[in-house]
Order: structure tokens, then sequence, then C-alpha cells
């Protein structure tokens, strides 16, 4: 058996050219089974299982949805041979076939298409469709991820996990709303589009905004990643590793901020805007921040004095400033008023509590509680509803 562009990454690779699965290659695909929720044929599952994921030549260039090179259709046309072999090949082994309850019903459905493919150009084609409409990888198969990174290595870890928010779930706050999906709808459809920064009074919504654009933009390819402040030497490595992707991505960054001794800020400023490479077109970086010019600035920044005396903005003041004027779109988020906030109540109590509240009491309450906890915010009537929720639950 000779795959030009998949590994198969099984211990058994050999034995299956000769028709033989050993326990130790039995064991290993249980153990991708239950992780994945396999359901009918081990092996067959397994197959399909690293076609979707396998990024080779082939799969690529398939994602970009170009026409293939005539060396690369020949090897992969090779390629779907064997898998079509390996598909229809009897080993003989009723442990082969796995159940569970909540099977992964897309690697299900593909491995019947793939596993009753008449001939080697028509799995050619089913595998080559795949990845023109869903792309390769873990980018097929999820929206929202997080980078792990270090000295030697870099991964995009997908979030399985997303918040199911949606921009009209969150009341008020249209203007911004409207500006953001603007810029993402420009981004999403190949014009020029911004950087952005939300930034304004902590819990107004300017996280949920942005989490809110995975659900909101679901149909299309827009995938977001999310990464920290101590990982920011590694986003001209990230760059590099996506910006050829037939993906657009956001890299989204939450709660940005820097104190006067932090200088990390310096390689988001590169990134953003500078260097002689041209940014890719499918990349954008969307931020959050408490403050607008996201530096801490001190008044010992502005203490350069000429010789008349005059105090004039400072090189280092300058520095700072220069970080948050290249994001190309900046968009407030401040505190609501009292009618906003308790619009916000009268909302989120529609949706989470039982209809016989008495209103006067649950704004009351809720003023209470706003002073308690920091303010009007959307945050703290999240809060609060949720609190008034759970004593109904009990």
């Amino acid at each position: 058996m000779d795959l030009i562009f998949y590994d198969l990454g099984m211990t058994g690779g050999s034995m299956l050219s000769k028709g033989e699965l050993n326990n130790r290659d039995l064991r290993f695909l249980i153990k991708l089974a239950v992780k994945n929720n396999f359901s009918g044929n081990l092996l067959q599952n397994f197959l399909t299982f690293m076609i979707l994921n396998d990024e080779n030549p082939f799969s690529l260039e398939c994602e970009k949805d170009r026409e293939l090179d005539e060396i690369i259709k020949k090897f992969a046309l090779e390629d779907c041979k064997i898998f079509h072999e390996l598909f229809k090949l009897n080993l003989k082994r009723d442990d082969l076939n796995f159940n569970v309850e909540n099977n992964n019903s897309l690697i299900g459905g593909l491995t019947k298409k793939f596993a009753n493919a008449a001939s080697p150009e028509e799995l050619f084609n089913l595998i080559k469709n795949f990845y023109a409409d869903n792309g390769v990888g873990n980018f097929a198969f999820y929206r929202a991820f997080r980078l792990d990174a270090g000295e030697d290595y870099l991964n995009i870890e997908p979030i399985i996990n997303v918040e199911d928010v949606s921009l009209k779930d969150i009341t008020g706050y249209e203007l911004q709303k409207r500006e953001l999906i603007n810029n993402t709808d420009a981004f999403i459809n190949n014009r020029p589009a911004n950087n952005v920064l939300l930034y304004g009074d902590s819990g107004t919504g300017k996280s949920t905004s942005i989490k809110a654009l995975l659900n909101d933009y679901k149909n299309s390819k827009l995938k977001i990643i999310e990464i920290y402040k101590h990982q920011f030497k590694y986003l001209p490595d990230l760059i590099a590793k996506i910006k050829t992707r037939n993906y657009k991505f956001i890299i989204f960054i939450d709660d940005l901020s820097f104190e006067e001794s932090e200088t990390e800020y310096k390689f988001l400023k590169a990134v953003i805007e500078g260097g002689l490479e041209v940014h890719p077109g499918n990349i954008l970086i969307y931020a959050t921040s408490n403050r607008r010019h996201i530096v801490r600035e001190v008044w010992s920044d502005r203490n350069d004095m000429e010789h008349s005396g005059d105090v004039h903005r400072s090189d280092t003041l300058e520095e700072k400033l220069s970080l948050a004027s290249r994001f190309g779109v900046a968009i407030n988020y401040s505190s609501p008023n009292r009618n906003e906030y308790h619009e916000i109540i009268k909302n989120l109590a529609a949706k989470s509590l039982s209809a016989d509240k008495n209103l006067d009491e649950l704004l009351k309450g809720a003023d209470a509680w706003e002073i308690r906890h920091g303010g009007k915010s959307g945050r703290a009537a999240r809060q609060y509803i949720d609190y008034l929720a759970g004593l109904e639950v009990n």
C-alpha cells in the first residue's frame, strides 16, 4: 500500500495491505470511535475521518476550489484506488462493528457514500466536492478556535462548545451592532474592511457582540481564533499558517490592555500595520478593551520639555496612542441609562422567567442589584435574571 497524499496514522498500515488487522490497531480504532462518536464499521469510519482531516496538496487545492494540476489529480486518483479497495475490504472481524447512541452523523453519512462509491473515480469526485464545499481538517468542522503555541510548536485548537448567542439577543446598541455588521459583511464578501476595536464600559456586550458573529455568519466561511496577550509574539506564525486557507479569519483579542511596563503591544502593532508583506485579505483583528487608548498612559509620558518650557507630546506617548489608531473601526459601548437598563431586564426576563413576574418589583429589584454589582450594564442584568431564574427552579 503506497498512499501519496494521505497518512493513515495507524500502526497496521502494512497489515491492511495484506487484508489483516491486529488487536493493537483495533484498540486504536476503538479509542478513535469513542472520542469522535463513530458508529458502524470502525475501519470505514476511520478511513472517512482521515480523508476529511488530512491536510495535503490535494485537499488544500480542492478547498480553494481551483482547477487541479494534472500531477496532483493523477496521484490523488491513485490514492482513491487504494481507498476504494480499503472501503470494500472484508476483514472478517465481527468486532469491527461499533455502536454509540449519539453518533457522528457527518462521518456516518459520508462513510456510506464513500463505501458505496462504484469506482475510484466516483470516490475521487465525492472527496473533491466535500473539500470544495467544506474545506479540510478542523476548519471544516468547527467555527471557533484558540491558539496553543510554544517555542517549537503552534496549534490551532477547536473550541467545541461555543455560546449560542446572536446580535439580536443583545438589547440596544443598534448603531454599534450595525457598524460591526457592515464591516464584517464587507470582509465576508471580499470588500475592503478594517480591523475593529470595541471599547467602553465593562459588561456592555463588547465580547458578546464578537462571539455572536459566529452564529450570525454560521453559513459563511468565517472562523474566529482567540488569542491572549502573552501569545502576541506568535502572531506572525499564526498568520503565516492561515493566510493561504480558503476561509475568513477574525483573530479575537478580548479585554485588550497594557500596563506601562508591558511591551507586548509592539508585536500587535507590527502585525496590524507594518513590515514589507501585504496584509492577508482573509484575516482581520477584532479586539475589545475597557480603554479607548489601550496602553496605560502616565503623566511622565508628557514631561518632555522644549527649551521654551512648553509641554509637547512625547515620542513615548505617540507610540502608545498609535496602537489604538491602527484599528480602522473603533466602536464605543457605553453603560446604558436607566431606561435602557430596564429594557435589557425586561427582554432577558421574557426569555428566562415565568410570565407572572410583577414588572414593578422586577425593575425595583434590578435597580437594587446594579447598585451592589458595579452599576448598570448588560452583564449585571444577565446576572440578576440568572439569580431570579435559579430561585424559580428551587
